[in-house]
């Protein structure tokens, strides 16, 4: 869906409740990101010299981990179209350290645009990309006839074979039709074929002084695009060579330059970049060793923030308009042991609560494609029907806050350990069981459950 077109019909409330399918809680996090997208839809709509001056208020969100602050990014970014990373932020280092520079981070983004817009492209075209894939394959499986025959006068060659050829022709057509409805139909899928297709693999550069492995990409990108496509026959069922080529001819009916206009467009203008751990670069007040570095790596971040021109193998991407949403628990830092300017570049604050045993409860069952809907699912290709009795739902929420709150706190990341362990006896025998009905129990969660977690050191160690 286009990102214009999405934000025109959905009010920041309508997001929010979007949202909610997917995470539960976090109200206050999920209406920041609803305004902060709203406020694009509304520059877009102003004169072009103040829209420019409009810039994107970025977000730092404080919480712990597993609470959903990636997951609100993640989310909302797909319903919008709009291109998303997310990068750590110890992931980096202060220019001239060895290790990743915080420019990449811009030009990973534009790769990410780069996909998005390309997927939607082919979308778009797989429909005639389908019907050049059938004409293919009825090449393959209906060859035209040879036309080669010996002859020492062409006149001689033309008037013995004009009726064979007619002829030749229409037992090709009718038969190709034949096998046209049957290709269609997919009764032909599981024949093997001979089809010819370009050769993705990449011929090896080695080592290169001075190139690292970024650069060395791109130059395999670019030898790529100047040697000629390499073809090689493959023998493949028909439903896998239609696959094959399905994409192959969707990418020949891609204008190319196009997709990266719009890629970078779209970056810079609806580009999301999710930063966590953020608070692991704010420097504590007595500054020295380690933090020096920390606080090199801010001040790489900030010209980006503030906004900046980043020089890809694409071209130049400005970042002004860029959303950045920074993320952190800040347990041992504080906002305020970010660098002034830093600080003043994430203006909304918004702080994630921790989860409590009611929000782990709705997280199992109330979420699209939740927890225990997954595993259910999993459980039913084994013809076993798992069944979660509610008071066995409720007892996994509170034991899940119990082992949080004694231990590390992890939110909701603690329950797929919990659910795993409770099922796991049905996951390791369902092959051998059979169709059968299984109802989880508040007391069978308590028994494969309640020693380990009543035995403290045991349950930092196996939950």
């Amino acid at each position: 869906m286009n990102k214009d077109v999405f934000l025109q019909h959905m009010s920041p409330s309508q997001m929010v409740k979007e949202l909610d399918k997917y995470v539960i809680g976090q109200s206050e996090a999920k209406k920041a990101v609803a305004i902060a997208l709203r406020n694009r839809y509304r520059r877009s709509r102003l004169p072009g010299d103040l829209r420019d001056e409009v810039t994107p208020k970025n977000i730092l969100m404080i919480g712990p981990t597993g609470v959903g602050k990636t997951e609100i990014a993640r989310r909302i970014a797909k319903l919008t179209g709009a291109p998303f990373l997310k990068v750590e932020a110890t992931k980096f280092t202060e220019v001239g350290y060895v290790g990743r520079d915080v420019d990449s981070m811009i030009r990973d983004l534009v790769e990410t645009g780069i996909r998005t817009i390309k997927a939607e492209r082919m979308d778009s075209v797989s429909a005639h990309a389908q019907e050049l894939v059938t004409e293919r394959l009825l090449e393959a499986l209906v060859p035209e006839p040879s036309r080669e025959r010996a002859f020492t006068n062409p006149l001689e060659a033309w008037f013995q074979n004009k009726d064979e050829r007619r002829e030749a022709s229409d037992a090709v057509k009718q038969q190709r039709e034949a096998i046209r409805q049957k290709l269609l139909s997919g009764q032909l899928d599981d024949r093997m074929i001979e089809v010819q297709v370009e050769d993705q693999a990449v011929q090896g550069f080695g080592f290169i002084p001075g190139i690292g492995v970024e650069g060395l990409g791109n130059l395999q990108e670019m030898m790529g695009n100047l040697m000629p496509k390499r073809k090689k026959t493959r023998r493949v069922s028909v439903a896998e060579a239609k696959k094959l080529l399905q994409v192959e001819e969707a990418q020949k009916l891609l204008d190319m330059d196009d997709v990266l206009s719009e890629a970078v467009r779209r970056t810079e203008q609806a580009g999301i970049i999710f930063i966590d751990e953020f608070d692991k670069i704010a420097a504590a007040n007595n500054r020295g060793g380690a933090d020096v570095s920390r606080e090199g790596v801010q001040r790489d971040i900030l010209p980006i923030v503030e906004g900046s021109t980043v020089m890809t193998k694409h071209g130049p991407v400005k970042t002004d308009h860029i959303l950045f949403i920074a993320a952190g628990a800040f347990h041992m830092a504080k906002p305020s042991d970010l660098i002034p300017e830093l600080q003043g570049r994430f203006p909304i604050r918004v702080e994630l609560s921790s989860l409590s045993a009611d929000d782990f409860e709705k997280i199992l069952i109330e979420p699209e494609q939740a927890l225990l809907t997954q595993y259910v699912a999993l459980m039913q290709t084994e013809g076993v029907d798992v069944k979660f009795a509610k008071e066995a739902v409720r007892k996994l929420a509170e034991i899940a806050t119990e082992v949080n709150a004694s231990t590390e706190d992890i939110g909701a990341r603690r329950l797929h350990t919990l659910v795993e362990r409770v099922l796991e006896e049905l996951l390791f025998a369902a092959p051998d069981i059979g169709h059968t009905e299984v109802v989880i129990t508040p007391q069978y969660v308590e028994e494969k459950l309640g020693s380990i977690v009543r035995d403290r050191d045991l349950s930092r160690y196996i939950l």
